[in-house]
C-alpha cells in the first residue's frame, strides 16, 4: 500500500472520483486532498475514510439523510466535516454530487490570509 497505508481500493476510488473535475486536482502524498480558496474540501484519511468540507446546512441535511457523523481525527472532531458512511463509497454517481457541493460551499468561503 501506498500512501500512508491508505488501502489500495479506497486510493483507487478517491483518484478516480477527483479525476471526474476539471476544476481541481488531487493533491498530498500521504493525505490524499482537494483545496480550494486556501481550505482543504476533501480528503482520505488513512483508515480509507472520505471527509468532505459541507455547510452547517448540507452537513445537517447529510447526516439525516445517510446516518453521517462529524469527521474526527487524532481523537477530535472536525467541524467542518462529514465523513462519507460506507454504504455510500462505491456510488461514485452520488460521491460526484457531494464533491462539488464541497467544492462549491468551500469557493465561497472568505480566503485564509497569509501569515
Amino acid at each position: 500500500m501506498s500512501s500512508a497505508q491508505i488501502p489500495e481500493d479506497r486510493l483507487t476510488l478517491y483518484d478516480n472520483l477527483i479525476a471526474r473535475f476539471s476544476q481541481f486536482e488531487r493533491k498530498g502524498k500521504t493525505t490524499p486532498y482537494t483545496s480550494t480558496n486556501t481550505y482543504m474540501f476533501t480528503f482520505l484519511a488513512k483508515d480509507g475514510s472520505l471527509a468532505l468540507r459541507l455547510s452547517q446546512e448540507q452537513q445537517t441535511e447529510f447526516k439525516e439523510k445517510h446516518n453521517a457523523q462529524n469527521m474526527e481525527q487524532h481523537g477530535r472532531v472536525m467541524k467542518d466535516f462529514i465523513a462519507v458512511p460506507e454504504e455510500l463509497m462505491s456510488d461514485i454517481d452520488l460521491l460526484e454530487k457531494y464533491v462539488e457541493l464541497s467544492y462549491q460551499h468551500t469557493q465561497g468561503l472568505t480566503p485564509k490570509k497569509k501569515k
